[in-house]
């Protein structure tokens, strides 16, 4: 660390690795956002960061951000670098983790969804002097800074952002900002609403009346639905599904592919499956185009949505359907029994109680999928303790220039 005689204050370092969050760490530590290894750049102090920063000496790794978004944005953590880079780190981040639990094993090449593939995102809405502004938050920001051509968002989420700050007059409040959650849904746009005024009569009639001007398949506000078009759908293999407003959904359609073609590869010929944080039906309902599936998730009106869908679908095996909180109430090693596969989704926090339930009984095979290698990581090694066998890990990056890693894992006993 050095201190540069041309600016007062102003301090030289050399980065050494990316974090977790994507930020470049110097010795100290000092976190320097939008930085890669190898760089000099020089920066204000401020705690154990640095602002203002300069590029002093770039790595060959640096290219420029292809959206024009992106210097005020925080949607994005890594435009400022290579595909391959993000490629290479992110796969790097996943081996780094199971290292970290004395596991090794063969981490595959990254598949990365294409640019303006997201098919759900929040958006921000405030009102203003003028009218409104919608679009994402500053990088720890509550700045709302627009985004008319995010290079990130599926065409028609972006085609939707002037009916986004449309609803900022007619349901926000002059001090608040609105969360908008939009889905593409085969037949039109979902919107899930928070943050609003509260619901009367005479805002569900202007709510009412503008999704029908809009032509809306589904308008939520704060949980209750006042507009429906037609119910909007997602299709799961041969079966079509109304998910819940604001229900969880795969970020792209090729994430969703890549994640179960990982899948389906893990359990091969498996007649006999459970699927555990099931959700709507992602990974359930194609698997039981072959396949018996007990179906598992905590939220009872995902649970409804994906029974409905296989009931409605023609040609599926049988489903069995269950609303159960796996955190509290995790299924038990003869729940468990005579399964010839597991397939488990959870959420950031993984599932070491239920993980801990199936390497106490028989299942010989184990699809993982998971949105964070860390606690990924932790589960693995309760199942490799139980005998099992980590074969694999594919990498799925649906989050294209973020942080955000996913992988799907093959573990097998023996």
């Amino acid at each position: 660390m050095t201190e540069t005689g041309s600016d007062t204050g102003r301090i030289e370092v050399s980065i050494g690795r990316l974090g977790h969050q994507g930020d470049g760490i110097a010795p100290g530590p000092i976190f320097v956002p939008r930085t890669l290894p190898g760089e000099v750049v020089s920066g204000m102090p401020s705690g154990d960061r640095l602002e203002d920063v300069r590029i002093v000496t770039p790595s060959d790794q640096r290219v420029a951000p292809p959206c024009r978004h992106y210097k005020a944005c925080g949607g994005c953590q890594l435009q400022h670098a290579s595909d391959g880079f993000v490629a290479g780190w992110k796969r790097e981040f996943v081996a780094g983790a199971l290292g970290a639990q004395d596991i090794d094993t063969e981490v595959r090449p990254v598949s990365t969804s294409p640019a303006q593939s997201r098919r759900r995102a929040t958006l921000a809405v405030r009102r203003t002097k003028k009218g409104a502004l919608a679009g994402f938050h500053g990088r720890a920001s509550d700045t709302i800074t627009p985004i008319p051509d995010c290079l990130l968002l599926d065409p028609a989420l972006i085609r939707a952002i002037p009916m986004v700050e449309a609803l900022a007059p007619v349901g926000g409040s002059r001090k608040g900002t609105l969360s908008v959650t939009l889905t593409r849904a085969e037949n039109g746009l979902d919107v899930a609403v928070g943050g609003g005024k509260p619901l009367d009569r005479a805002l569900e009639r202007d709510l009412g009346a503008f999704a029908e001007t809009h032509r809306l398949a589904r308008l939520t506000w704060d949980g209750e639905t006042v507009a429906m078009r037609e119910p909007p759908t997602q299709r799961f293999g041969r079966a079509v599904v109304v998910p819940p407003p604001g229900a969880f959904l795969q970020a792209t359609d090729q994430g969703e592919n890549d994640l179960l073609k990982g899948v389906r590869d893990i359990i091969g010929g498996a007649k006999r499956i459970a699927d555990l944080f099931a959700g709507c039906g992602t990974f359930t309902l194609p698997l039981a185009e072959t396949a018996e599936v007990l179906a598992v998730e905590g939220e009872a009106d995902m649970i409804a949505a994906l029974d409905r869908g296989w009931r409605e679908a023609p040609g599926l095996k049988k489903v069995t359907a269950v609303a159960r909180d796996l955190f509290r109430r995790p299924l038990m090693p003869d729940e468990l029994a005579k399964l010839d596969a597991v397939v488990i989704d959870p959420p950031r926090a993984g599932a070491e109680a239920q993980v801990r339930e199936i390497a106490a009984s028989d299942v010989p095979v184990v699809a993982y999928v998971s949105c964070n290698p860390v606690t990924f990581a932790r589960d693995a090694r309760i199942l490799c303790d139980a005998g099992f066998r980590l074969d694999h890990v594919n990498v799925v990056d649906q989050f294209r220039w973020s942080v955000h890693t996913e992988l799907v894992a093959s573990f097998r006993r023996g």
